[in-house]
């Protein structure tokens, strides 16, 4: 039998270009078209909170603007939707780790999510603006329900660290709105439905309290009574919304003991709660991936299901 006789280098190089043509259309395959690009997930939208400029105002410049973004849900509406608070100390937001990508696990489970964009120190404001800026975030996310596609009997806050510390003070400061009030926005209730706090500031003037965030919210010099209306422990009542909480007992710069304190202060008021500590984790963990802490999300979506916040 004859032997095959090798291929010519010519050959060789017509064999190779065919096999590239062919793998390249097999890689192509499943491409969308040209000039289509692949599919991208919904950006969000954003919405000064005072369009026309906001209360204490330093300034004109965008970190005098706060504002919020929005992530849109999909499936039918309206969704449940949840104000989520960034931490950073009161001197910075930490919006990826604590909010963006928290927007997007939102999403994941059927729930807008309202991402503020709050001022604090590192922009030169401090107390009342943060939580003028959470209160006026609710009246606004209500005003809006119809056109952002939310249900606004579901709408609650969701807060790390410090940012937990304003979405607890949102969760015992609030009211139901000002019907005389000239701004429509402004008759509408900041009381969120819910709150969701993951090792969240809540003390201060105590051994265990993040003195960072208590010195750039109030100052240098704050007066007790202050102190004290801004720890959130002191002003639970049985207006307080239902709470699922989470922290880690490692956490070395905001103690478990801050949620905790605020655990047994809605215990005492009979307010519904919910609480789990993970022993393993330092702060800032966000979604907690790789530690014992990332079963939170799953805990927490299913406290949601419970309080019928989430159907499924």
């Amino acid at each position: 039998m004859p032997l095959a006789t090798p291929a010519k280098p010519r050959d060789r190089v017509s064999m190779l270009a065919s096999f590239f043509v062919c793998a390249s259309l097999l890689l192509c395959a499943d491409q969308p078209p040209a000039g289509q690009g692949p599919a991208k997930a919904p950006q969000p939208t954003s919405a000064l909170l005072w369009p026309g400029g906001a209360p204490g105002a330093l300034g004109t410049e965008d970190k005098d603007k706060p504002k919020v973004l929005v992530y849109r849900a999909p499936g039918p509406e309206p969704r449940p939707a949840i104000i989520v608070c960034p931490g950073g100390g009161y001197g910075h937001l930490a919006m990826g780790h604590e909010g963006h990508q928290i927007a997007k696990w939102l999403n994941g489970i059927g729930v807008t999510a309202v991402v503020l964009d709050y001022r604090h120190r590192g922009k030169g404001y401090g107390h009342p603006a943060p939580l003028g800026d959470a209160q006026r975030s609710f009246r606004l996310a209500r005003h809006q329900s119809q056109a952002w596609g939310i249900d606004p009997n579901k709408l609650g806050v969701l807060g790390f660290s410090a940012g937990g510390h304003l979405a607890s003070s949102v969760s015992v400061h609030h009211d139901s709105g000002d019907p005389n009030a000239e701004d429509a926005i402004e008759q509408r209730s900041c009381r969120p439905d819910f709150s969701v706090l993951c090792y969240a500031v809540i003390a201060f003037g105590q051994p265990f309290s993040h003195r960072g965030s208590q010195r750039n919210l109030l100052g240098t010099e704050p007066t007790p009574e202050l102190v004290a209306h801004m720890s959130s422990e002191r002003q639970v009542d049985a207006t307080t919304p239902p709470t699922f909480l989470w922290h880690t007992s490692q956490d070395p710069v905001v103690p478990a003991q801050n949620s905790v304190a605020y655990y047994l202060a809605l215990l005492e008021h009979k307010v519904p709660c919910e609480m789990h500590l993970f022993e393993q984790g330092r702060h800032g963990v966000g979604l907690g991936k790789g530690l014992a802490a990332d079963e939170w999300p799953a805990l927490c979506r299913r406290w949601l299901i419970t309080r019928g916040i989430l159907t499924q």
